[in-house]
């Protein structure tokens, strides 16, 4: 006897396309996944990608957005199991947390597309600002914590955590760039941070 799955909500199906679709892009990259790659990954058919999103370029950015969200996730629940660890508690738990794609290749890969294509040129730069602004807020609660030196600057600070996530993933994609620098740059960051 065979047994049917049960029918996925819209909101269910439209959620397994996005997780296919950060698979397939963060396997790939956005001009080389297709949407017919996304359905296969999704168990579905390719018009069915369309009936959620309306473009290829509209899954992207709503794979953008998810990387986000887990972000923020894995960064809040960070800060709320050790407060006092502030931004080297959200990078540890970034990068040992199983993310489906993670926040900063995406952005690799959208910099070669906002070249061309304004949409995702603006979208990207909003998120990035987001991303941001959480990074300026997390160093303004270490510095309310006592546990940051009052007198940096927290726009600044959170300009140099987004830079130093950009440069730990060229690391990481052409494998080992830096070498030991990469943690000797972890080190003196949080040394130069820290009371």
């Amino acid at each position: 006897m065979t047994q049917t799955k049960p029918r996925l909500t819209a909101d269910a199906r439209r959620q397994a396309v996005l997780d296919a679709a950060c698979t397939v892009f963060g396997a790939s990259s956005y001009r080389g996944a297709t949407t017919a790659e996304i359905a296969r990954e999704a168990g579905i058919s390719e018009p069915i990608v369309y009936r959620h999103f309306g473009s290829k370029r509209d899954l992207y950015l709503a794979c953008l957005d998810e990387a986000w969200r887990q972000f923020r996730e894995v960064g809040e629940a960070a800060l709320a199991a050790d407060p006092k660890g502030c931004l080297g508690a959200v990078a540890d738990a970034y990068m040992t947390s199983e993310v489906r794609i993670r926040l900063v290749d995406l952005w690799i890969q959208a910099l070669s597309e906002a070249a061309e294509d304004a949409v995702i040129a603006a979208a990207l730069k909003q998120q990035i600002r987001e991303v941001h602004a959480f990074f300026a807020d997390v160093v303004r609660r270490g510095q309310a914590l006592g546990e940051l030196h009052p007198d940096r600057d927290p726009v600044a600070e959170g300009w140099i955590f987004v830079a130093n996530g950009l440069l730990a993933t060229v690391d990481a994609r052409l494998g080992g760039l830096l070498g030991d620098d990469l943690q000797r740059v972890r080190t003196e960051r949080r040394r130069w941070m820290h009371v």
